[in-house]
């Protein structure tokens, strides 16, 4: 028996987002979207899950779980993602910012809390997407009340409007240049992170992946071609004893240890993630 759309209760639109192959939580989600509820009132479903929905809704509902089934991402569906504990606005013009890549703010952090002076702890975040990185670098220095500049660029003129929006709405303090790579980059940093591309041209995920900006995914053959250059640049743009702290695939570490070391860096580690995967390695700049 087909339930007709005007007799919908919640828990009834949940399953059938279920028969269309969505898993629990992702349907929980699409549907507080379409209520106009924050993604933190899960509770609230439950307690109402034998509301009857208004038909118009039970339609926009149905829509959002047909496009999570073909693949798109939930951050691009409900148009924000949470990241290192901050509300980031994302769509199909940026990366989707993935938990793996808060190594990567943590390690940085971490660097912050050893700088010695007073003076402003200079920051470059090369190819920001949608300013996840240096926006939570931005908002535990704000915190805590040390003095930043930070400094986030993207080739990317449409990532760079997301980016910007975002630093507005956190009310954070950060400089986005558009540029590709260091090609506008000017004066010397204390720490450099990115997140670039690094994934092969030909590795056969791509296809799950199609619905985010391929250029901000893909790197050559080996997917090593934006490290490299990243690599091969950095010290031009270091401090004296400065950090260049990259993160990279799964199975690159050993490969991005060795050319951070062929170019000069010493300190030369990688961090791992809550999997106990080496997400990022970094070196230090001798000056």
């Amino acid at each position: 028996m087909i339930i007709p759309l005007t007799t919908f209760t919640g828990l009834q639109a949940l399953q059938e987002a279920r028969i269309l192959g969505l898993d629990r939580l992702d349907a929980q989600l699409l549907l507080l979207h379409a209520l106009g509820k924050s993604p933190h009132d899960r509770a609230w479903l439950v307690a109402h899950d034998g509301d009857v929905l208004a038909q118009d809704l039970v339609k926009v509902f149905q829509q959002f779980c047909e496009r999570r089934a073909a693949g798109e991402p939930l951050a691009y569906i409900v148009g924000h993602k949470e990241f290192f504990g901050l509300h980031l606005q994302v769509d199909a013009r940026v990366l989707v910012p993935r938990p793996d890549t808060e190594t990567l703010v943590e390690w940085a952090l971490h660097i912050a809390q050893t700088h010695q002076t007073n003076l402003p702890l200079h920051i470059l975040d090369l190819g920001t997407g949608s300013g996840a990185v240096a926006l939570a670098i931005a908002h535990d220095l704000k915190t805590r009340g040390q003095p930043a500049y930070i400094v986030a660029v993207d080739a990317s003129s449409d990532a760079l409007l997301v980016a910007c929006e975002n630093a507005r709405q956190l009310h954070l303090d950060v400089q986005f240049i558009q540029s590709n790579w260091f090609n506008e980059v000017k004066g010397l940093h204390h720490v450099i992170v990115s997140n670039p591309p690094y994934i092969s041209n030909t590795d056969p995920h791509l296809s799950a992946l199609g619905y985010e900006p391929l250029n901000a995914l893909t790197s050559g053959a080996d997917g090593l071609d934006d490290l490299r250059l990243i690599i091969a640049q950095a010290p031009n743009h270091l401090q004296a004893k400065g950090w260049l702290l990259l993160e990279h695939g799964y199975d690159q570490a050993e490969k991005v240890c060795t050319l951070l070391l062929q170019n000069g860096f010493f300190q030369v580690q990688s961090r791992f993630d809550l999997a106990g995967i080496a997400r990022c390695s970094g070196g230090q700049w001798p000056g």
